[in-house]
């Protein structure tokens, strides 16, 4: 008799069921490895795979928009496990499921990038440099010294105004030493990270054009990250040797 051999599983949808956002809800009631680990295969089912399934999606369109940002899915795609190592809070588990597209050549979250999660509440969309080093906050500081003008003009644009919340991120009560306090971009020069984002409600997730819709997001963006990341690349840039005192 011939051995019946099972169909190979059908590839994962670029979108969630259901099941997902519930199965997210009652992980925030029972955050635990007693409760996650039989059910690791619903998750790996309902989130981890459709979640891969929309990165590609949106990784295939930044090729046109954010080339820099183009990675393997699972480079991109957060664990749902959280670090407790330096956090009173020891529940092992994140309750959302989230992606982040940095640049290439950037270490980890650093620099700017696109950020997108699902959670049982709502569907965050965002990018920008959210956790810059201390040498990228540099040289993102001393860019908007001269570039101020230009940067403004990229966020006020009247589809980013429409679609995304004021400019956002922690900002020093003083200016950084060093800089003047009167100049025009110290408002800009006193943050800590810049970023812009938006909430959508929670079905979003569950809608079949998810991943055109963070896509289209994403490309009203793409100049505010390409703006972040130019002086931090050029900070990175290997300089050039003299030779005899001359270039």
């Amino acid at each position: 008799m011939a051995t019946k051999v099972k169909p190979a599983p059908a590839p994962a949808l670029p979108y969630f069921r259901p099941a997902a956002l519930t199965f997210l809800r009652n992980l925030a009631r029972h955050n635990d490895r007693d409760w996650f680990q039989p059910r690791k295969a619903i998750f790996e089912a309902e989130l981890k795979e459709p979640m891969l399934a929309v990165i590609r999606r949106i990784t295939d369109a930044m090729i046109d928009f954010a080339p820099s940002h183009v990675r393997p899915a699972e480079k991109s795609l957060f664990r749902i496990y959280r670090d407790t190592r330096f956090s009173h809070d020891k529940r092992p588990y994140k309750t959302h499921i989230a992606a982040w597209w940095t640049h290439t050549g950037f270490d980890k979250t650093s620099g700017a990038g696109y950020y997108f999660h699902v959670s049982p509440k709502e569907v965050i969309i965002a990018a920008g440099a959210y956790m810059p080093e201390k040498e990228q906050l540099a040289a993102i500081r001393h860019w908007l010294l001269d570039h101020h003008q230009e940067f403004r003009k990229i966020l006020h644009r009247p589809a980013v105004r429409k679609t995304f919340s004021e400019f956002e991120g922690d900002a020093l009560t003083r200016p950084p030493k060093g800089f003047p306090c009167d100049h025009p971009a110290i408002d800009l020069i006193r943050y800590k990270q810049w970023g812009m984002s938006t909430a959508l409600p929670a079905k979003t997730a569950l809608d079949k054009n998810l991943a055109a819709i963070v896509i289209r997001h994403f490309r009203l963006l793409a100049p505010m990250v390409d703006a972040l990341n130019t002086p931090i690349a050029a900070s990175l840039a290997p300089r050039k040797k003299v030779l005899f005192g001359l270039h």
